[in-house]
This record gives C-alpha cells, structure tokens and sequence, in this order.
C-alpha cells in the first residue's frame, strides 16, 4: 500500500513538474530569441541605412554621367565649329585670303572657342574622375549591402527557431499543462526579486512625460518581434515608438539604446528612464514610477506593467 500511495504521489506530481521543466526551457528559448530578435533588429537597420546610402551614390552618378554627356556634346560642337572655321594653318590662311582683315577676325573668334574648349576639356576630365569615383564608391556600398542582407536572413532565420522550438514544446503538451504552463510563465515573469524604494524627484520634461503617456497607451498591445508599433512592439521598439511620439529618435536595438542617453543611479530613476536588463542589454523596458515598468515582455505577451527588479538591471538609461 506504501509503494502504491508513493506511486500515486508521483504520478500526481508529474504534470506540474513536466509544466515546471517545459517552462524553464521556454523562458530560455524566449531569452535567445530576444536576444536574436535584437541583433536582427540591428541587421535591419544597418541594411536600411545601406540602402539609403546606394541610392544616393546611384543617384549622384547619374547626375554626374549626365554632366559627363553634356560635356562631351559641348566639346563635339566646339570641335566641329573650329574645324568648320579654320581648320589649316594660321599663317598660310593669312596669306591666301583677300581680306586680311576679316580673316584676323576669324582668327580670334577661333582663338576664343579653342580657349572655351580647353576649358571644356578640364571639366569633362575632372567630371569623369568625379563620376568614376561616385560608381566605385556605389560598387562598395551594393556589396556591403549584399553582405547585409545575408546578415539579415540570418537572423530572421535565428528567431524564427528559436520560436518555432518554443512552440513545439507548448504544442507537446495537454490543454491542463498548457494551462499550468502560461500560469509559470506569468508567475515568473513578474516576480520582483527584491522591492526598490524610488523617492519622488520632481517634476517629468514634457519630452518623458510624453514618452511614458505613449507607453501606457501601448499596453495590452501584442509582442511581436521585429515591431515598432503602432499596434504591435518587441522591447526595444516599443522604446522607439514611445520617444517617437515626443519627437525624440532612440537607436532601434537595446544595445544602443544603453548609450542612447546619461547613466543614473537606479535609486534616481524617473518616468520614461530606459531600464536595460541582462548583462549584455539585451532587454529594456521604460520606468514609469512607483517601482514598475512598460515593457514588451516576450512572444505570446503583450505590453504590460512588471516590478522594476523583474530581471537582473545592467544600467538605467536617461534619453537626451
């Protein structure tokens, strides 16, 4: 009776420790795929900023092949009229003509276009190397944009298995221990390790006051990764939107975000403070007083408020 009643007790224990386990390796795969999500983010910006760059060397080369053209039809015309006015020897023309006079005449209209063509010839020449320039530059940028762009997939592939793992593990379970699963996961998600006292310091810039209004607005909003909003946001783009609603531009990754402003003492926070979590910053959330936080916690959540202690804090950021 002892060994059935120990047996009972185990497998009566089993469902919760399989919803344990499963949640554990969920909330890591949840970490790598934020962590993936924002080196993705940064691949992003990078190849977007790339391609800004080749469309205004394409562009400049084009202008300048135009210039090029335009040049060389100049020195065409020029070429033509002088041979058309005099193209033999000064003195034996001088000689041959009946009228001195006008041939003098000629001779310094020629004089003149010869000059004008010399001068054409040093701007096509210096156009060419202008244009020349522009193309190589623009050759170096569409490779270096190639290479971002395979950065870029790769990361999105990143993410995507990361995801997809987490999802093979809840899809594993019965609709009981899913139950128990999202119970965990809410659980630890928002415990707050330790209470911080945060006195009051005064009154909010209109720029935070107006970022931490835009956060609260977002909450209940979906994480998705890869968003900066208006309807959906992963961590660091809920950061963005926020300070974009009061005209201030944020890094797009958490990791530049850490430097996106003056470091403060988390004792001397304030509302609309960036909080980055993890050693490697690879987690923010906006602090929005009375030791709690906005932030877009991890696929499946949506924004919400957590205690500010929720995960380790690497730096507490003030945006300038």
């Amino acid at each position: 009776m002892a060994g059935a009643a120990t047996t009972a007790q185990t497998a009566a224990a089993d469902p919760a420790d399989t919803a344990g386990d499963v949640a554990a390796r969920i909330d890591h795969l949840y970490t790598q795929a934020e962590r993936a999500t924002e080196q993705f983010n940064a691949a992003r910006e990078n190849t977007q900023r790339l391609r800004r760059e080749v469309e205004v060397l394409q562009d400049r080369a084009a202008r300048g092949q135009e210039r090029v053209n335009r040049l060389r039809d100049d020195l065409g015309t020029l070429a033509g009229a002088q041979y058309r006015g005099g193209g033999v020897d000064p003195t034996l023309a001088l000689l041959l003509s009946p009228d001195p006079a006008t041939y003098l005449d000629r001779a310094a209209t020629l004089d003149r276009i010869s000059s004008r063509g010399n001068a054409r010839l040093g701007e096509l020449r210096s156009a060419q190397r202008f244009l020349d320039q522009e193309r190589s530059r623009a050759t170096d940028r569409l490779g270096e944009l190639e290479r971002a762009r395979t950065s870029l997939t790769v990361r999105k592939k990143a993410v995507q298995r990361k995801l997809m793992a987490a999802a093979r593990l809840v899809n594993s379970l019965s609709p009981q221990e899913r139950a128990r699963l999202a119970s965990r996961l809410e659980a630890r998600a928002s415990r707050s390790g330790r209470t911080v006292d945060i006195p009051d310091l005064g009154p909010l810039s209109l720029r935070a006051a107006t970022a931490v209004a835009a956060a609260r607005s977002a909450v209940g909003s979906p994480y998705v990764w890869g968003a900066t909003g208006p309807g959906s946001f992963d961590c660091s783009g809920l950061m963005v939107w926020a300070y974009r609603q009061a005209g201030v531009g944020l890094p797009r990754t958490s990791q530049a975000q850490l430097n996106a402003g003056r470091h403060v003492p988390l004792s001397q926070a304030r509302p609309g403070d960036l909080v980055l979590y993890r050693g490697d910053a690879s987690h923010v959330a906006m602090y929005v007083g009375d030791g709690q936080v906005i932030h877009a916690p991890y696929p499946g959540a949506r924004v919400r408020y957590d205690p500010v202690a929720m995960l380790p804090i690497s730096a507490v950021t003030r945006p300038t």
